[in-house]
């Protein structure tokens, strides 16, 4: 079906345009999901030894998910109840959320920089599986590339699992790295 595609784009253009578009329509754009887990790295770490250096006319995006602020509300008296956090407190801890997102993406995009692979970083903002789910729809990525934390199937039960999420929703193929194994 790809070289279908492929076909389909090239043969509308003419003459030195038609390398161009052949070489956009087969480019692979990856995007590897990150969080401050060593897994995530380990995973990115994976995808440029084995994806990126296999297609250098790949493009790399590294993703984080930010959670957005939750409101919650917690009872103070018999009847009274507050509503937390403040709009200074939502807002010194956004501020604190953006920075720990900016960290993460900057430590993955470090980790791509030594190994001199060019790569661009985005956040996005909400539940990660929705999130990322979303982010590379709206990338029209070829390969999402995930870390696993290794989660037993009882807690995987019970906490939920984004790679599990990923596989089943996400709108390109799902590549699942699992952790290094333990010695």
């Amino acid at each position: 079906m790809e070289q279908t595609e492929a076909s389909a784009a090239v043969s509308g253009t003419h003459g030195g345009g038609e390398r161009t578009a052949r070489k956009a329509a087969t480019a692979l754009e990856v995007v590897v999901a990150v969080d401050a887990s060593e897994e995530s790295l380990h995973a990115l770490s994976w995808a440029l030894d084995n994806i990126v250096r296999c297609h250098p006319d790949a493009t790399l995006v590294v993703v984080h998910a930010q959670h957005a602020v939750d409101h919650f509300a917690y009872p103070v008296a018999a009847h009274a109840v507050v509503y937390a956090p403040s709009a200074a407190a939502e807002s010194m801890h956004t501020v604190a959320q953006e920075e720990n997102s900016r960290r993460i993406v900057a430590r993955a995009l470090d980790v791509c920089k030594e190994r001199q692979v060019g790569a661009t970083g985005a956040v996005v903002e909400g539940d990660a599986k929705e999130a990322i789910c979303q982010a590379v729809e709206r990338m029209q990525a070829g390969l999402l590339v995930l870390g696993s934390r290794g989660l037993g199937t009882i807690k995987r039960a019970f906490l939920g699992s984004v790679s599990d999420y990923l596989i089943h929703h996400a709108c390109c193929p799902v590549l699942v790295v699992r952790p290094r194994p333990t010695k």
